[in-house]
């Protein structure tokens, strides 16, 4: 097999996102506009969906939860699906229809009164993501390991760049649909059908009916042998331990927020701080950990990274600062979080495709959402219990600094692959 390319040194051209993305082949830069298109139609919607239901419509608290609670699992929940029919029908249909069912669903909820109304939108709009977001993530993950194969860089870098591309669109979304929601929901909705109308027309354009060197597998009995991996159900473990500290961003931190801050005015800017470090270091902290670590060591890192930055909150909590320095821990939790998440995203989905069975590389990708979506759905709800119990206000911290240093002495003792290298043949 040949050797990975040399890269440049000293600030070189492809050090640089639009360097990297320039050298990707035509199919890969497609999935990776595809991600940042895909997040700005959401994202311009998702924001202010909590305050349309209880403001707009009325409903209740409980009931706003719960819609919301349906819409992540009707998306997070059904991966699996998706990622099964992408390896059944190829990533064309797959694609396409999920983009079909997007626009359905955020016409559908811009006119929604009723409740079962909302209700099925939101549900029709997370199973939209549920079929699309597979098939991309498994196309660009195998892309990006035939691309490493025959010398052209390592995979990380491409999962990197997929990841700093989710992360802008996740942070233009809200630009827009804080924009026009100057008019009103329906307006936002509309957009975010428009965003995807465009999707659609581009992706029924040019991606491709058949790609080369994906075979479709009609055999079923993937999913038994699946759940009896244990290196990638350990693997599930991890990335879903990242997933529920980082969930903390919308559960625990306002909390502190509040209490530290009086407000949650804060918030935006440690938001944007999140959303700032991965654009502009995403890349850099990937080629940095690509040249020193391999999969499992740059999984670990990442994890422990994330489990210092739960402890430095647990550690200040006692002590109840306010105003600024109250913020203070927060912000390290977000800036560790951020950081540790620039680790482990790129190495856990590098990873699957050695995990993975021959043709069945959606599934495991849907797989790992999925999974690592349930832990997030029964860890938050733990949270939460221990947040209305009259326990210390640091112990929540704690057990979100345990779960990740556990999950990652659970991760498989090696990895086929480095974070900077090609996978042996």
């Amino acid at each position: 097999m040949p050797e990975p390319a040399t890269r440049p040194r000293g600030g070189a051209r492809l050090s640089r996102p639009l360097g990297t993305f320039a050298s990707l082949s035509p199919l890969l830069r497609l999935l990776v506009l595809t991600q940042l298109a895909f997040n700005i139609g959401f994202f311009a919607v998702l924001p202010f969906l909590a305050e349309h239901l209880g403001t707009a419509i009325g409903m209740a608290g409980w009931l706003v939860g719960l819609v919301l609670g349906l819409r992540t699992f009707s998306q997070q929940g059904l991966f699996v699906v998706g990622g099964a029919l992408t390896d059944r029908y190829g990533v064309r249909p797959v694609v396409l229809a999920g983009c079909v069912l997007r626009i359905a669903g955020f016409g559908w909820l811009g006119y929604a009164r009723a409740t079962w109304s909302v209700v099925a939108a939101v549900l029709l709009i997370g199973f939209a993501a549920a079929l699309f977001s597979p098939a991309v993530e498994s196309e660009v993950a195998r892309q990006a390991v035939c691309r490493e194969e025959a010398g052209e860089g390592p995979r990380t870098h491409v999962l990197a760049l997929f990841t700093v591309a989710g992360q802008a669109g996740a942070f233009v979304g809200p630009l827009i649909g804080a924009l026009l929601l100057a008019v009103d929901f329906r307006a936002v909705c509309l957009a975010g059908a428009g965003v995807f109308v465009l999707v659609l027309a581009g992706h029924a354009r040019l991606l491709p009916q058949h790609i080369p060197g994906r075979a479709r597998v009609r055999a079923r009995g993937g999913l038994r042998r699946l759940v009896r991996h244990r290196g990638f159900l350990a693997l599930c473990c991890a990335y879903g331990a990242y997933l529920l500290a980082y969930n903390q961003l919308y559960q625990l931190m306002p909390v502190e927020v509040e209490r530290a801050a009086g407000s949650q005015a804060p918030l935006a800017w440690l938001f944007a701080l999140s959303s700032l470090l991965v654009v502009t270091a995403q890349l850099p902290l990937t080629r940095w950990a690509g040249d020193r670590l391999d999969l499992r060591r740059s999984m670990v890192a990442g994890l422990l990274t994330i489990s210092a930055g739960c402890a430095v909150v647990a550690a200040a909590r006692p002590a109840g600062w306010t105003g600024t320095a109250g913020l203070l821990p927060v912000a390290g939790y977000v800036l560790l979080l951020t950081l540790g998440q620039m680790l482990v995203a790129p190495a856990a989905r590098a990873w699957v495709p050695d995990l993975a069975e021959d043709g069945r590389l959606g599934l495991y990708t849907g797989a790992l959402s999925s999974a690592s979506g349930l832990i997030v759905l029964t860890g938050s709800a733990t949270i939460g219990a221990l947040l209305d119990t009259t326990l210390p206000p640091a112990v929540p911290w704690l057990v979100l600094a345990a779960l990740p240093l556990t999950a990652a002495a659970l991760l498989p003792c090696s990895s086929r692959a480095r974070a900077g290298a090609k996978p042996r043949s």
